[in-house]
């Protein structure tokens, strides 16, 4: 089957940097697009040709509603419609739309995963969120919260974090406690800077309307109509993680997030999130969500990055942590007879 799509002005960012959008949709639904003077060409399977020319049909639609979502952004959200038929770009825009009432920019998923992981934020009252760096689990974690609170589902957001240091010892730092924790927290404040005005989060964290702190600080409270995020979860330790998880008070949810590839803990095999992930899975209420290098929304590199130390990890051995090495008296070297400290006096 073959189609002619009317040029409609502005059209230009549907196509995407060097075409890549136009190569997503020709390789996610196998048709063909040729731009020409007059038309747009669209070629193929019936069924995708009706997909494109909807495609075509909901951007134009958009655009004069005021609605234009940024290149990085749009490539997303084709991903999710190319990958689901039952998706379009009316229906993400209305979606977004929803969960960005009083947030600065329009929060959108770019992937399937990041996708599920919304909307099991939405129905879970507990959501795990595991994968590697670059995924958007904080950012769209923070960003749920943020919406919830503008929506009066919660009354404060608790955002937490371990303090643990990534292979450096940085010794004491000056200042006051809250100055010392900071830089651990600062990729917690970059999601709400990013997604609120300055000025409203400043007055909103002096209210502690938004509390940041660090894990420590989370013994013995209960936390009532709050929405909490914990960051970096495969830094907490076993005991930690399950006296963070039993602070939940009424009317709460809680988001925890971390990547079980970069635990800086002494002994990885004693992380709580992955205990938590084994103890867990199947309770009522609780959400597993799992991103891959797929669902990375960085510089493109880093997609690249993630991939090639997956697959090297089989031929990485290391020694198992907590095991000590036994030498059996056959093979263990002959040791020079202890040397007294004071040799004996001349007689």
């Amino acid at each position: 089957m073959k189609i002619a799509l009317e040029i409609t002005p502005n059209l230009e960012p549907l196509f995407g940097t060097r075409d890549e959008n136009v190569r997503l949709m020709e390789d996610a639904l196998g048709v063909r697009i040729d731009l020409r003077s007059d038309a747009v060409h669209v070629e193929g399977p019936e069924d995708a040709v009706a997909r494109v020319r909807r495609i075509f049909e909901d951007f134009e639609a958009l655009r004069r509603q005021g609605v234009n979502p940024h290149n990085g952004e749009l490539n997303g959200m084709l991903r999710l419609v190319v990958a689901d038929p039952a998706v379009t770009l009316r229906s993400l825009a209305d979606s977004g739309k929803q969960r960005s009432v009083g947030v600065k920019r329009n929060v959108q998923p770019r992937s399937l995963n990041q996708r599920r992981y919304m909307e099991a934020i939405e129905q879970n009252d507990m959501v795990f969120g595991v994968g590697p760096a670059g995924t958007g689990k904080t950012y769209l974690g923070v960003a749920m919260a943020v919406a919830a609170m503008n929506a009066k589902k919660v009354s404060r957001i608790v955002l937490v974090r371990p303090a643990v240091e990534a292979g450096e010892r940085l010794g004491f730092l000056p200042g006051s406690l809250q100055e010392k924790v900071d830089p651990y927290l600062r990729p917690l404040y970059d999601a709400l800077y990013d997604l609120l005005d300055p000025e409203k989060v400043d007055k909103m964290l002096e209210r502690n309307v938004i509390e940041v702190a660090p894990l420590a600080f989370m013994r013995g409270r209960t936390l009532n109509d709050a929405f909490i995020i914990m960051d970096e979860a495969q830094n907490t330790t076993i005991e930690q993680m399950k006296m963070f998880l039993t602070r939940m008070g009424n009317n709460s949810r809680a988001v925890i997030t971390g990547d079980i590839t970069q635990i800086d803990l002494p002994n990885p095999r004693k992380s709580g999130l992955l205990d938590a992930i084994n103890i867990l899975d199947g309770v009522e209420g609780i959400h597993f969500c799992h991103f891959d290098e797929s669902d990375v929304v960085r510089h493109p590199l880093v997609q690249r990055i993630v991939r090639a130390y997956e697959s090297a990890k089989p031929q990485q051995q290391e020694l198992p942590l907590g095991d000590a090495i036994e030498v059996s008296s056959q093979t263990r070297p002959s040791q020079p007879a202890a040397q007294p400290l004071h040799p004996p006096k001349p007689q």
